[in-house]
């Protein structure tokens, strides 16, 4: 796995698009799984800092106990529909996989409790637009097969 801070600096260029997409709204879906194995989505704040990005959970939170049972989990970044008539104005979106590691409590004097976690990065994806807004760019990174993409009519 890797840091969100490695990533960054293997992949500045697509780091800077994946933060500045995650930046277009305060909330993102955070996706883990249950103890069943099937899936559950979370409304989710996260922070790009310091080299890490990273999340908080309240105590007792479902999304905890998932992660916690199983580390693995998927970061969505808020979607924006496209303006009508104005598609190439599209900024897109972005994913991120990897495993969630926990960074220890929340601490501060308002601060609730809860749990600060860290993610490894195991795959990064942006979806946009081409330069000409005629066909769809399927761009992601791992740290096995670097980056990639795909264009879609």
């Amino acid at each position: 796995m890797t840091s969100w801070g490695d990533f960054k600096a293997l992949e500045p260029q697509m780091a800077e698009l994946v933060e500045r997409l995650f930046a277009i709204g305060r909330h993102k879906t955070l996706a883990t799984l249950r103890a069943d194995g099937s899936p559950r989505i979370s409304g989710i704040e996260c922070a790009f800092d310091e080299g890490n990005l990273h999340f908080g959970s309240m105590e007792a939170a479902r999304k905890s106990a998932d992660i916690h049972r199983d580390p693995r989990i998927a970061l969505h970044s808020p979607t924006v529909d496209p303006i009508e008539g104005d598609e190439a104005a599209w900024s897109g979106e972005a994913k991120i996989a990897g495993i969630a590691i926990s960074a220890g409590p929340i601490e501060g004097p308002d601060a609730p409790p809860g749990e600060w976690f860290v993610v490894e990065v195991a795959e990064v994806v942006v979806v946009h637009l081409n330069d000409d807004a005629t066909k769809l760019v399927v761009e992601w990174w791992t740290p096995d097969g670097g980056r990639q993409f795909v264009e879609r009519a």
